[in-house]
């Protein structure tokens, strides 16, 4: 089965990273998931890269007043008239950060029980709220964040770490408004959508301890300075954890996720006529690796029709990792689909997008590329050997190069990777 939008396998595959995208808008999932006004005070918080346009929704439908700050990345604010909104470093804290997260912690000092505090949290919080614990400078935050960015460790283990060498994350946050009302609304970029790893979960109970911190900055090999060595050896970094009467009065609503952008854009196949195939929401591992994978699903369904025929598209989410060990700029959505290409070694009819859908792929302003099955050899035709680019992780370079990059600017939202195979 043909249609015209299926010779057009590029513009289809933006329409479904589009489609992702426009599923996780704020503007979209907000307004059904607010809660009921308080007798008392509205005070919103809340930390990512999805904030700003969280607090803009807020603002419009919430029927009383309200007050708050929110912190989101540089380029990601908007204009809201109650709720301020800074700015601050993403994935590398700076002091911007570092003073946003003294001011959330100070709005909401002194609440009582008739009070409510919304707290609206996405990823990249972690980055954002760079409050550390005692004895530890923001230097030595910046530090550890890039030791822990370059490892190649999973999300899930950065943020363990990053919990136990705050003064914020891992319920802190919600420990500080208590006897106030909290409730949560987050946008999930995380495998598995546990609140606990979305930020770094600054307003949830944290269930990891100092010990199992210690266990991956062992396993990795991550010097850490002095002062977060003793924090996290003395057990004083240690998290607020279930139970805790400080977070019984706190409730959380996942408000978008990986899995309903998957689906957004499933449904955008299936009006072209292309029969879509969500392999999973929660994908993780090195994106060479994984690419690899994807590659050998890719031409089993070109080969034999298993797991089904063309049209159809291969659908995934989760985060990926990148182990740098090159020059390049990095990216994992990007080296994935560099990797992609290398082990489909242009197999004939097989296109791909992978991109972040916060807009960011790494620490570049670009979201992610394409790939068609011309791209090796483009990229030779250019003197470029594929291999050399993959090895020194310099796989936004590679597309950018061919023209193959995709830039959106700020999409204002992040529930993390979106990968698409076309097969045509």
């Amino acid at each position: 089965m043909e249609s015209a939008t299926v010779t057009d396998p590029r513009g289809l595959l933006g329409r479904m990273f589009q489609a992702a995208v426009d599923a996780a808008q704020p503007a979209h999932r907000i307004p059904a998931c607010l809660p009921a006004p308080p007798k008392g005070r509205t005070i919103v918080i809340g930390a990512g890269k999805a904030s700003g346009a969280m607090a803009q929704a807020l603002e419009r439908h919430w029927p009383g007043p309200l007050s708050g700050l929110v912190v989101t990345r540089y380029g990601y604010a908007v204009s809201c008239e109650r709720i301020t909104i800074v700015e601050a470093a993403h994935p590398v804290p700076d002091a911007a950060g570092l003073e946003a997260a003294r001011q959330i912690l100070e709005t909401v000092r002194g609440l009582g029980p008739d009070d409510l505090v919304i707290c609206l949290i996405s990823g990249g919080g972690s980055a954002l709220l760079p409050l550390p614990g005692e004895g530890i400078t923001l230097e030595d935050k910046q530090a550890i964040n890039r030791a822990l960015l370059a490892c190649g460790a999973s999300i899930t283990e950065m943020n363990c770490v990053r919990r136990h060498l705050s003064a914020i994350k891992g319920g802190r946050l919600a420990a500080a408004c208590h006897p106030a009302r909290v409730v949560n609304l987050l946008i999930s970029d995380v495998p598995g959508d546990d609140p606990i790893d979305i930020a770094s979960g600054p307003t949830v109970a944290d269930p990891t301890t100092c010990l199992d911190a210690l266990a991956i900055v062992r396993r990795y090999g991550i010097e850490l300075p002095a002062g977060a060595r003793r924090l996290l050896e003395s057990g004083e970094g240690e998290s607020v954890k279930p139970g805790d009467p400080r977070l019984a009065n706190v409730s959380t609503r996942m408000i978008a996720s990986p899995q309903m952008a998957l689906e957004a854009a499933a449904a955008v196949a299936r009006e072209a006529g292309v029969t879509p195939l969500v392999l999973g929401d929660s994908i993780e591992g090195e994106a060479r690796e994984v690419a690899k994978v994807m590659a050998g699903i890719a031409l089993q369904a070109r080969r034999h029709g298993q797991p089904l025929a063309a049209p159809c598209v291969l659908l995934s989410g989760g985060e990926t990792t990148v182990t740098l060990r090159g020059k390049g700029r990095g990216g994992r959505n990007v080296e994935f689909l560099l990797a992609l290409a290398l082990a489909l070694n242009g197999a004939p009819g097989i296109h791909a997008l992978a991109a972040d859908t916060d807009g960011v792929d790494g620490a570049e302003e670009v979201a992610g590329a394409f790939m068609a099955p011309d791209t090796l050899a483009r990229a030779w035709a250019k003197g470029m050997p594929p291999r050399d680019s993959l090895d020194d992780n310099d796989a936004h370079t590679f597309f950018g190069a061919l023209g193959d990059a995709l830039v959106t600017g700020p999409t204002l939202t992040n529930v993390n990777d979106f990968r698409a195979i076309l097969l045509v």
